[in-house]
């Protein structure tokens, strides 16, 4: 063979197995960072054996002497399962992202970053009690221990092309921070917005469209408000409106709002003992953000019993956030009270780094913090700090306004929360949630003899000086602020109630002096708490499996007004080819959020086209003082929506529209044409075809497609949507499903999207997502063990 061909064959040759080795390459590395889940090892940091087990799905049983060494084996196995997503996490609150994910990162990172957080928990790390600081070392110790056990960093470094960094004791304290920047308003648009509202608006327009509740309410105490009257043509006439003070759709028909289902009934109505269920609606991705966990201990009190606790845990924390123990189950949903408040700085005119306080002048803190850039420059901004926050924004006069927010707050977060897994009844359990530091949560309790409760877990400040919390107050007049925490006996608490059942879906949930105290938050509509309320009602006895029909129920309720003033305008409205078929889907509906729906699909796109419609007029009349205005999340204004078109009033139709029938029948034509201009045209629009689930790898978006469609999980229609208890969207809803009665858990069930495993070799990676997409139940307590990791001290 010529010298030429034998130089080239040897080349191709080469390059062949290049590209052959590189695939076995990354096989061998992904390979290299799968857990360790069989074996036996020693670390000096355990004081006695703990044993770790996991089932067919990946359920992490941790039996331990203490728990203090069950925090160091759940550091462990949480760093190796989930180490990249409880980075995130930490970075989120820290506002680190960028180091990781380099300059597109950055506005995440600023808005984070103002906060402060790490400077702020590692002070609240120094003031946590001996005994909380310790557990928190442990699982420190076991978080470093795991990581440092792969063979190869996890694989979403690789891709990144970064190293982990060792985890803290503070980082526990930022991944709390972190669920309060998801369940909060970290910024307080809202309030910021209802502040312009307030200034542009007249005082009936801004009650009218502010107003903390009407029909649709359904606390779990008290009565439904009264929505406020329409405002009179002498205060507001929105016919001499610029049309060019109009945008169109403005994304406040139906807010993203994270939150929960969470409901119980007296055990009186069941077999003897209280059942509890709870779905918390989150962001959904792959890896799931709770773990299935269960762990078992000594009671530290030497009783001579064993803590028993089986439930969804949060890598990051070594804490069970809810679950059951056997006496005791509990579960979450997010109050919406009133965490945060706009504070005026009066600075002092000779000096403005003075600003005025009640004992007269302070100065400012100003803090350079620098954000580590991946593969770019670091790059440092300034915040400057008051006693009560951050300044962040400014009032309509151009004064500044500092942030008061509950999680910036000395005593604001701990890890308290993890003692509820030894309470014996509700009593215990209400202590516990009470006294914890974590962002303002409904708490939904039941106990094994039977009693339910409601109450708010968490630090909910004690304000004075008689302010308005929805808008910016002068805190410098003495007495006036927030004056520490609200006691806990303050805190309003529904127990054992008569009608036996409690139901929380993020609704306001009290009345009067306790709604006060609590604080309107931005609270959902109460439609799909009614739905769970009155289904509750609707029986005397429960078991388990009555709680899973709850929350995949899918009925439309709320929508079956708006598809018979649907059909109402239809008849009133000139005959067209397109109105024809409108008329033939709506012969169609079947009085659910299905996935072969196509008539709810219809009447939910009109009913977005006329809320929007009608919203936008009164954030015209805002724009003309302040032109870049966008509403805030308003979930309440289905009620001022629907009191408008009840009344009709001349003078609140949005200009362009002849009388409020054109307005309903052009947002029809809207709303159809752009289902219709689709392929197959306006009849082939399914519910699922917009509801089709796509949740996916942190990663997947910058990825290559087929990797990406590897890491996620598949795509696929589900039926349910928001105002109805199945909450679904494309990446949000239920992050998990349980319900069970304590002392009967091996009846119960929990279900979780997404998988237990962060490693897409793992066995677990995914594992147990097809059935909670099904709606198919999986068991509450973990199955037989099938891999076994024992820990010796050393």
């Amino acid at each position: 063979m010529p010298r030429t061909r034998r130089s080239l064959l040897r080349r191709s040759l080469a390059v062949a197995a290049i590209v052959l080795a590189l695939p076995l390459a990354g096989w061998l590395l992904l390979r290299g960072s799968l857990p360790r889940y069989e074996g036996d090892m020693r670390d000096a940091a355990l004081q006695q054996t703990v044993r770790v087990e996991r089932d067919a799905l990946g359920t992490v049983t941790v039996r331990a002497q203490s728990r203090r060494d069950a925090n160091w084996a759940l550091g462990y196995v949480h760093a190796q399962e989930r180490f990249f997503e409880m980075d995130m996490l930490r970075r989120r609150a820290a506002g680190e992202l960028a180091e990781l994910f380099g300059p597109a990162a950055l506005p995440l990172d600023r808005t984070a970053r103002a906060h402060r957080m790490r400077a702020r928990m590692e002070r609240a790390l120094a003031a946590l009690p001996s005994q909380q600081r310790d557990a928190l070392d442990a699982y420190r110790d076991g978080i470093n221990a795991g990581l440092a056990d792969l063979a190869v960093r996890p694989f979403a470094y690789l891709a990144t092309f970064n190293a982990p960094v060792p985890w803290r004791s503070e980082d526990t304290l930022l991944v709390v921070a972190a669920m309060a920047f998801t369940l909060n308003d970290a910024e307080d648009k809202r309030e910021l917005a209802l502040m312009r509202m307030h200034a542009a608006l007249p005082a009936s327009a801004y009650a009218f469209l502010g107003a903390s509740g009407g029909g649709w309410d359904a606390p779990i105490a008290g009565a439904p408000l009264s929505w406020p009257e329409v405002p009179p043509a002498t205060d507001l006439d929105l016919r001499s409106l610029d049309p060019a003070l109009l945008r169109g759709s403005h994304g406040v028909t139906d807010p993203r709002v994270p939150g929960s289902n969470a409901f119980a009934v007296a055990g009186s109505l069941a077999d003897g003992a209280a059942i509890v269920a709870n779905d918390m609606h989150l962001d959904l991705r792959v890896p799931n953000l709770w773990f299935r966990t269960r762990v078992v201990y000594p009671d530290p009190r030497g009783t001579g019993a064993m803590i028993d606790v089986t439930g969804a845990g949060l890598p990051g924390t070594p804490a069970i956030i809810a679950g059951s123990n056997g006496l005791v189950a509990w579960g979450f949903t997010n109050s919406y009270a009133d965490t945060a408040d706009w504070v005026r700085v009066v600075r002092d005119p000779n000096d403005p780094s003075r600003y005025r306080v009640p004992e007269g002048w302070a100065t400012t803190e100003k803090h350079a913090e620098r954000i580590h850039v991946h593969g770019a420059a670091d790059e440092t901004i300034e915040v400057e700090e008051t006693r009560w926050g951050p300044i962040l924004a400014r009032d309509v006069d151009g004064t500044a306004l500092a942030l008061a927010w509950v999680a910036q707050q000395p005593g604001g977060i701990d890890v308290e929360l993890i003692r509820i897994e030894a309470a014996r009844n509700i009593d215990e359990a209400i202590s516990v949630a009470q006294a914890s530091a974590i962002p303002p949560q409904n708490f939904i309790v039941g106990d094994k003899a039977g009693s339910i409760a409601w109450t708010i877990a968490g630090r909910i400040p004690r304000r004075v000086g008689g302010f308005d919390p929805l808008l910016p107050a002068d805190w410098s007049t003495p007495g006036t602020g927030w004056d520490g925490w609200l006691a806990e006996d303050l805190h309003p608490l529904v127990a054992n109630p008569p009608w036996k059942r409690i139901w929380s879906a993020n609704q306001r949930s009290v009345e009067g002096a306790a709604l006060e105290r609590v604080g309107d938050g931005g609270y959902d509509l109460g439609a799909r708490a009614a739905q769970i309320r009155d289904t509750l009602r609707a029986h005397e006895h429960f078991k388990v499996e009555d709680m899973l029909k709850i929350q995949l129920d899918d009925r439309a309720l709320f929508l079956e007004r708006w598809k018979d003033l649907l059909a109402l305008e239809l008849n009133r409205a000139p005959p067209s080819a397109l109105h024809d078929k409108v008329k033939q889907i709506l012969a169609g509906w079947n009085g659910h959020a299905s996935i072969d729906a196509v008539a709810y699909r219809l009447v939910r796109a009109w009913r977005g086209e006329v809320v929007d419609a009608v919203l936008d007029g009164f954030a015209g009349a805002v724009r003309k003082q302040f032109p870049d205005f966008a509403l805030p999340k308003l979930p309440q204004s289905e009620q001022a929506v629907w009191k408008l078109l009840g009344q009709r009033p001349a003078h609140l139709l949005p200009p362009g529209n002849a009388d409020w029938d054109a307005l309903l029948v052009a947002a029809l034509d809207r709303a159809a044409r752009k289902l219709d201009a689709q392929p197959g045209g306006i009849t082939a629009r399914t519910w699922g075809e917009r509801n089709t689930a796509r949740i996916a790898h942190p990663l997947s978006r910058g990825l290559p497609a087929f990797v990406a469609r590897w890491l996620d999980m598949p795509y696929e229609a589900l039926p349910g949507d928001s105002h109805m208890p199945r909450v679904q969207a494309p990446d949000f809803g239920a992050s998990e499903r349980f319900a069970v009665a304590p002392g009967d858990e091996a009846h119960g069930y929990f279900m979780m999207p997404g998988g237990q495993s962060g490693h897409p070799l793992s066995p677990y990676y995914g594992a147990g997502h097809a059935d909670w997409a099904a709606g198919k139940p999986t068991p509450f307590l973990p199955g037989p063990a099938q891999h076994v990791l024992e820990f010796s001290p050393r």
